[in-house]
């Protein structure tokens, strides 16, 4: 997503709505039935960057250049999560969860992108494996969040990815597919476009902007084909993709500002989702028909792949996003030149709700407006659908006494879980979604992509400065354990 623009107001433990005081009101109020899990990302926890054979994804190339990553860092050892899998498969365990949604390290498993899988990693995916079922667990795997391979020359931009892609999924399938219940293709492939081909802000830092649109189709082509290397491997757990919705509006009701926020829609929500439910690219919004040729060329073959059927839809969901006109750049008189292409649009800040610490708005409704758009737009081509990303980032840090306390967070996950939940019920603005549960964001703190280890998002505290990577759990761990125990 484009960061916003603008003054953002942010949220103080003061107007915290108690909600660690109100577990069992949360747990009475989940579904029976309703799935609750936490999540991760095999680069942002794992570490052991440089054991068992494995290969450099785009993003350890991409935290290799200086100024890239706010505080310097790198995800060599990360939260060290491969190491220390017993200590967390315990955690996760007392947690009380029923689900755990992770990823595996594509360039651990296959370091050149193609060819048999490394020993070494299938290890250690067979071993958490094993300790999640073995702790009653479901696992939901993803085949692939952001660390694409740094030998597939070219990453998205190159069609043959696509192909990789697909022939890895296979031959995972065929080696973990009997003991996975639910597996993810792809995670969040608007934020890979748009942040990592299209501005340059992510791995692997291409700015390209609107001739970014090829790494939104070959990863679209590699979620089919992931699909049928799945199913031709006969995995028994059901399979979908991750993509991240993102409410829009405009900043004014302009025509300028209001065509800008239709097209954004199109670009981050709409290319990802309709292909998928629908087989098709939604029709280039007319003023913009040069900039979205490549949707009206595309192949018919290429879309009858995309459009495979699916057993749920994941929506990741991290805040609405207010479009304007013009890039939002803010520039000295000394150096008046963009440093960067920009978009001929910006985001604006939402002066009227808070934000996180890591600036995302804290507004719940808007994650009911999003189930409510995915219901409208698809209909009964949406399958059952699962919030696969749903937290907040603050700089946690232990007290003089080793706790960490963390309401906002509390608040921001029970406020949105109880928007989630109300919006699919009778009378909802979302009636009629099919939701079948929520992975919070995430189990442990991790690498925080370009925010490095400024920015936490875990449920469990990692110290990040010393060898041991000591875990610390927080209040919001407890609290979910408390909610989870009440149903």
């Amino acid at each position: 997503m484009i960061p916003n623009s603008g003054a953002k107001r942010k949220q103080t433990a003061s107007e915290a709505r108690d909600w660690p005081h109100r577990t069992s009101e949360l747990g009475d109020f989940l579904p029976d039935g309703f799935q609750m899990g936490v999540s991760s990302s095999a680069f942002q926890i794992e570490g052991a960057a440089r054991d068992g054979g494995r290969g450099d994804s785009v993003w350890d190339s991409f935290t290799a250049t200086a100024g890239r990553i706010t505080d310097g860092s790198n995800a060599s050892v990360a939260a060290d999560h491969l190491n220390k899998i017993a200590e967390d498969a315990t955690l996760l365990r007392e947690l009380g969860i029923d689900a755990y949604r992770f990823s595996l390290a594509w360039p651990r498993l296959q370091p050149e992108g193609r060819g048999g899988l490394n020993r070494n990693g299938l290890a250690f995916y067979d071993q958490l494996l094993d300790a999640l079922l073995a702790g009653g667990i479901s696992p939901m795997v993803t085949l692939s969040h952001w660390d694409t391979p740094a030998a597939l020359r070219g990453g998205w931009l190159n069609r043959d990815t696509a192909g990789r892609f697909g022939d890895y999924a296979h031959a995972v399938g065929e080696a973990l597919g009997d003991r996975v219940d639910a597996w993810v293709t792809l995670d969040e492939p608007a934020t890979v476009m748009i942040n990592g081909y299209a501005l340059g802000s992510d791995a692997p830092g291409r700015a390209l902007l609107f001739d970014s649109l090829p790494a939104a189709h070959h990863q679209l082509l590699a979620h089919g084909l992931a699909v049928q290397g799945l199913r031709a491997a006969d995995v028994r757990g059901r399979i979908g993709l991750s993509n991240a919705h993102s409410p829009v509006e405009s900043l004014t009701d302009r025509e300028q500002d209001t065509s800008y926020a239709a097209l954004f829609d199109l670009i981050h929500n709409r290319i990802f989702a309709d292909p998928v439910l629908l087989g098709r690219y939604p029709d280039p919004l007319e003023p913009f028909a040069v900039e979205l040729r490549g949707l009206l060329e595309a192949d018919p073959a290429d879309l009858a792949v995309i459009h495979q059927p699916l057993d749920f839809y994941g929506l990741s969901y991290t805040g609405p996003t207010r479009i304007g006109a013009g890039t939002g750049r803010v520039v000295s008189r000394d150096d008046p030149a963009p440093v960067a292409p920009a978009f001929p649009f910006h985001a604006a800040a939402f002066r009227e709700f808070p934000t996180t610490g890591a600036g995302a708005v804290n507004a719940p409704e808007h994650l009911a407006r999003a189930l409510a758009e995915v219901h409208t737009r698809y209909g009964d081509a949406l399958p059952p659908v699962y919030i696969t990303g749903l937290g907040a980032g603050y700089a946690d840090r232990t007290d003089d006494r080793g706790a960490v306390h963390d309401p906002l967070r509390i608040d921001y996950l029970a406020e949105h879980l109880q928007a989630a939940v109300n919006a699919v019920r009778p009378n909802g603005v979302a009636v009629g979604v099919d939701l079948r549960g929520c992975f919070v964001r995430s189990f442990l703190d991790g690498f925080e992509w370009t925010a490095g280890y400024a920015q936490r998002y875990g449920l469990v505290h990692v110290s990040f400065t010393d060898d041991m990577t000591t875990r610390t759990v927080k209040d919001s761990y407890r609290w979910l354990q408390k909610v989870l125990s009440a149903r």
